[in-house]
C-alpha cells in the first residue's frame, strides 16, 4: 500500500467510517446524561481530558524517546475514547451508557484540545527544531469535518431510520476495526526495516501509557464511590484511545505529515488489544458475580 495513498485516501475513509459507527449508537440523550450523572461524567472528563495529556507528558519525558517520538506520545495521549472504548466497556459488562456519554462529549471537546496539546509538545520536545504547528482554527475546522460529520450523519441516520442504523451499526463497527488493523499494517509495512527498533522504542512507553491510564481512571472512580460498572467504564474510556483519529493527525497530509509521529499510535493499537482480552478476563468473572 503506497503511503500517499494510505495517509491521504485511506485513512480520512477509514476515519469517517470509524465515527461513523459511532453516531449510529448516538442519541442526543448520551449528550444530556451528564445531568443524570454529573459525578461520573465529570471525572472521566477530567480524567480524559487533563489526567491522560499529564500521564502521556511524564512517560515521554522519562522514557528514552527520539523527539518525534515523544510527540507522537502526546498525539496519542490527545486523543481519547473511541467506538473501541464502547465495545470494550460493554465486553467487560460496565456502564455502557456512561461510556458513550463520555466517548461523546470528549469528542466535542478534543476538537479543540488537540492542536493545544499537540503544539505544547512539539515545543516542549522539539523545541526549535519543531517547524511543523498546527494552526489552531484552521486544525479545529479539519477535525471538526472528519469527526463530527460523520457523527452527525450517524445520529441522523439513528434518528430518523432507527431500525436501518441497528442493522448496520454492528457491521459498520467490524468494519472500522479492519480498516484500523489495515491502516496499522500499512504503517508498519511502509517502515518494515524499522518496524522491531520502533517497537523496542515504543512498545513501553505505550504498554505503560495503556495500563497506567487504565488504572489512573480506575482509582479516580474508586476514590469517589462510583459503582462497579461505572469504575469499569471510566478505567476503559482513559485507558483506551482513538489510534485512528492519532494516526491521522501524524501523517495525513492536511495535518503534521509526519509518520514517524504516528508510530507510537500503531504500535499503541496493538498492544491495546492484547491488554483489553487481559482485562476483560479480569473482569468479566467479577462483573458475573457481582450481577
Amino acid at each position: 500500500m503506497e503511503s500517499s495513498f494510505l495517509t491521504a485516501i485511506f485513512l480520512p475513509l477509514a476515519l469517517f467510517v470509524i465515527m461513523l459507527g459511532m453516531g449510529l449508537g448516538l442519541t442526543v440523550q448520551d449528550f444530556k446524561r451528564v445531568l443524570v450523572e454529573p459525578k461520573a461524567v465529570v471525572l472521566g472528563l477530567i480524567a480524559q481530558l487533563i489526567g491522560l495529556p499529564l500521564v502521556g507528558f511524564l512517560l515521554a519525558s522519562l522514557f528514552p524517546l527520539s523527539p518525534e517520538l515523544a510527540v507522537g506520545v502526546m498525539i496519542l495521549a490527545a486523543c481519547p475514547g473511541g467506538p473501541t472504548s464502547n465495545l470494550m466497556t460493554y465486553l467487560v459488562r460496565g456502564n455502557v451508557a456512561l461510556s458513550i456519554t463520555l466517548t461523546a462529549i470528549s469528542s466535542l471537546i478534543t476538537v479543540f484540545t488537540i492542536p493545544l496539546v499537540v503544539n505544547i509538545a512539539m515545543q516542549q520536545f522539539m523545541g526549535e527544531a519543531a517547524a511543523l504547528q498546527l494552526p489552531f482554527l484552521t486544525t479545529v475546522i479539519q477535525i471538526a469535518v472528519i469527526t463530527l460529520i460523520p457523527v452527525s450523519l450517524g445520529m441522523l441516520l439513528h434518528h430518523y431510520a432507527p431500525q436501518f442504523a441497528a442493522q448496520v451499526e454492528k457491521g459498520v463497527k467490524w468494519l472500522s476495526i479492519a480498516f484500523l488493523t489495515l491502516i496499522i499494517v500499512g504503517l508498519l509495512a511502509k517502515e518494515r526495516a524499522n518496524v522491531a527498533s520502533f517497537f523496542l522504542q515504543v512498545g513501553g512507553v505505550t504498554l505503560a501509557l495503556n495500563i497506567g491510564t487504565m488504572l489512573l481512571g480506575f482509582a479516580i472512580a474508586t476514590v469517589a464511590k462510583l459503582d462497579t460498572s461505572s469504575k469499569k467504564a471510566i478505567a476503559v474510556e482513559v485507558g483506551i484511545q482513538n489510534g485512528t483519529l492519532a494516526i491521522a493527525v501524524a501523517s495525513a497530509p492536511t495535518f503534521l505529515n509526519a509518520p514517524t509521529m504516528a508510530i507510537p499510535a500503531a504500535i499503541y493499537s496493538l498492544v491495546m488489544f492484547a491488554t483489553s482480552a487481559v482485562f476483560i478476563a479480569l473482569m468479566r468473572p467479577r462483573s458475573a458475580v457481582l450481577r
